[in-house]
């Protein structure tokens, strides 16, 4: 599927490539509203309903991944209910075997995440990932998420990386056709950022199910 000695660059999404989303669709679609809920006297479900067309219209801009921005719409200290439920961070099957192997064929890995710092640090610091990689970067720092075509001339001009010889992998259909629009020709979807629920429909894209399937 990859043709590793013409890649010299790997850029890697964070939530749902290399860790299970499950995190994160259980922390938005359960943890929050049961918290929210409690605080303001109502049932889980009235809460969803609350809040999942609030979720929704942020969906995709970089306020839906800035845990300040949350904190303050809903009056909840977002960093602090994540660690609440931090055993659910899990990384997925074969990741550093991985990892650790590109790192062995001296291709430069690079852990590209729209996740905001504090998800970021509280993510590294429960898994470890960061040892395994040559560098990480949030999107926070652009100004601007992933699934905006500017963003990867952003990126590039911070890694210099040659279009032709990196290879994105990443979860999320719209951050891969704004890759592509960018010109990455190595793009790679993911069939299962949840362990807990079916295999995604990936599109136009190619797909793995875990990365032994593309190990060096």
């Amino acid at each position: 599927m990859i043709k590793w000695q013409t890649i010299n660059t790997v850029l890697l999404d964070m939530d749902g490539t290399l860790l299970d989303l499950n995190f994160d669709n259980h922390f938005w679609q359960e943890h929050i509203p049961l918290r929210y809920a409690q605080k303001h006297g109502l049932e889980i479900d009235s809460a969803k309903k609350t809040l999942f067309p609030i979720f929704k219209e942020r969906e995709g801009s970089m306020q839906w991944y800035c845990v300040d921005y949350w904190s303050e719409r809903l009056d909840m200290d977002i960093a602090l209910l994540k660690k609440e439920i931090d055993h659910l961070i899990a990384i997925h099957p074969h990741v550093l075997e991985f990892l650790d192997r590109l790192h062995q064929q001296e291709i430069n890995t690079v852990l590209v995440t729209n996740a905001h710092q504090k998800s970021l640090t509280l993510k590294m610091e429960r898994t470890s990932l960061h040892n395994h990689l040559d560098k990480v970067i949030s999107a926070h720092s652009f100004g601007m998420p992933k699934e905006n075509v500017q963003f990867w001339g952003k990126l590039k001009h911070k890694l210099a990386y040659n279009n032709k010889h990196t290879l994105l992998i990443d979860d999320s259909l719209p951050v891969l056709r704004s890759a592509q629009q960018a010109g990455i020709k190595n793009l790679l979807a993911v069939y299962k950022p949840d362990t807990c629920q079916v295999r995604k429909d990936v599109a136009e894209f190619k797909a793995i199910n875990h990365f032994m399937e593309i190990m060096p």
